[in-house]
């Protein structure tokens, strides 16, 4: 049967404008770093897609290395594209990146405009579009000079290859001088990608203050620091989290007495609130009228419903914000 999206789908979501752009970004976008690689079950992944989109996502989010193996979250994009939304392309916002190590040799990895458009071509192919909505330079590459990235960005949406440019991971100092150098070239950048959680709070030492003056829109990733941020290590490290199974990135002595002492008195927080943790997490990620829109990841469809729900609440008393800032010191 052929895929039909849910006739009242818009109505489900909250759409924030991208900083000075005259794009929206849904509140939440859907992220592919995990759950999308060659290992993953095909039917899962469509499902996850179609239940984002069902209910108001818009915003598929990608990079070259997202898998694994490296690319293959692109392919297996391509396959649902064609499947499922080949009428429905104009109603999405695919993203993708470079900057992590991609193939072997000095033109895989990094910054230079060699790198980027090469990436670029090629994640193209696997995914079977003629263009992202939005490209992105995943990281700051320290020997390549910043003009050369940027006039790379600037060339690749020339090219008619991406509407839009991004950076991510980039520091405030770095940023700006970014964000200039493509003022400049008449290619401004639409929107930064950092890690920020209630745990991580580095963006808050200048730039998400950067992005306000410079209109540049914010979308965080890693908003429950691995899944730290949720109920599943109140009691422990359960046997199917990312800890016990892949340990690659959050490993079982990230969560120490003390961080389990933290989580539990946000999670009563939450609850007083009327709200799951990971949804008190989102919304409190939310709050700030900076940032577009929150990555979210997911393994089953139920997450992502789960996610959505915290829109019903992104209003925090002050009382509230004190509370949680003690708690986090």
């Amino acid at each position: 049967m052929t895929y039909q999206p849910a006739a009242n789908r818009y109505d489900k979501m909250e759409y924030r404008r991208c900083g000075n752009s005259g794009l929206k970004l849904s509140a939440f976008s859907l992220g592919l770093w995990h759950n999308f690689g060659e290992n993953s079950d095909f039917e899962n992944s469509r499902n996850l897609i179609k239940t984002a989109f069902d209910h108001g996502i818009t915003h598929f989010d990608l990079a070259n290395n997202y898998g694994p193996p490296p690319g293959s979250a692109e392919s297996c994009l391509g396959k649902i594209l064609k499947s499922d939304f080949k009428n429905y392309r104009d109603e999405m916002i695919i993203s993708s990146k470079a900057g992590y190590t991609m193939w072997d040799g000095p033109y895989g990895d990094w910054g230079s405009k060699k790198y980027l458009v090469s990436s670029l071509d090629q994640s193209l192919k696997r995914m079977d579009l003629e263009y992202v909505d939005i490209f992105y330079h995943h990281r700051p590459d320290p020997e390549t000079p910043l003009e050369e990235t940027m006039a790379a960005l600037n060339l690749i949406v020339q090219q008619g290859k991406a509407l839009y440019v991004g950076i991510s991971n980039y520091r405030p100092a770095e940023a700006e001088k970014a964000f200039q150098l493509l003022k400049e070239m008449g290619t401004p950048c639409l929107i930064h990608q950092p890690k920020y959680s209630m745990f991580e709070r580095w963006v808050e030492d200048g730039l998400l203050d950067l992005l306000g003056k410079e209109k540049v829109g914010c979308i965080p990733f890693s908003p429950l620091a691995q899944g730290l941020l949720t109920d599943k290590y109140l009691n422990g490290i359960p046997a199917d989290s990312r800890v016990a199974t892949s340990g690659q990135f959050l490993k079982a002595d990230h969560i120490t007495p003390e961080r389990i002492e933290k989580i539990i008195a946000l999670n009563n927080i939450a609850k007083e609130r009327g709200q799951k943790l990971a949804q008190m997490a989102l919304a409190w990620i939310l709050r700030d009228e900076r940032v577009t829109s929150v990555l979210i990841g997911s393994s089953k469809p139920a997450q992502i419903l789960d996610s959505i729900k915290a829109l019903e609440n992104t209003n925090f008393s002050t009382e509230e914000l004190e509370k949680i800032n003690l708690i986090l010191k």
